[in-house]
């Protein structure tokens, strides 16, 4: 079985991939009821699921689908914890951009 490919980004890239599934990591700032708002490389509206258990200043990762305006659809969310390395994970998303024809193909 095929798995669709989940791009990783940042909240720089969400304008490129209108419409697409993608994977991100952020830091949740805040929470409101079903939305909540990441910190990816800048803020991020998230449209949560009844299955997202979120915490605020926990780093996440969203597996998601960016709409029109620009806010990501929850399909799967996995806590992080509170330390991560945030320059890693930018340096990783850089380099796959850089990259993509190893890691992705094309989009």
């Amino acid at each position: 079985m095929e798995h669709p490919q989940t791009p990783r980004i940042l909240a720089t890239h969400l304008d490129a991939f209108q419409h697409k599934l993608v994977r991100m990591v952020g830091k949740v700032v805040q929470l409101r009821g079903e939305t909540a708002i990441i910190d990816a490389g800048g803020q991020v509206n998230i449209i949560l699921t009844r299955d997202s258990h979120l915490a605020v200043n926990h780093f996440v990762e969203i597996i998601g689908k960016v709409d029109g305006q620009l806010n990501v659809k929850v399909h799967a969310a996995t806590d992080f914890g509170t330390n991560i390395d945030v320059d890693g994970v930018k340096a990783v998303v850089e380099a796959t951009h850089r990259h993509r024809g190893i890691f992705y193909d094309d989009y």
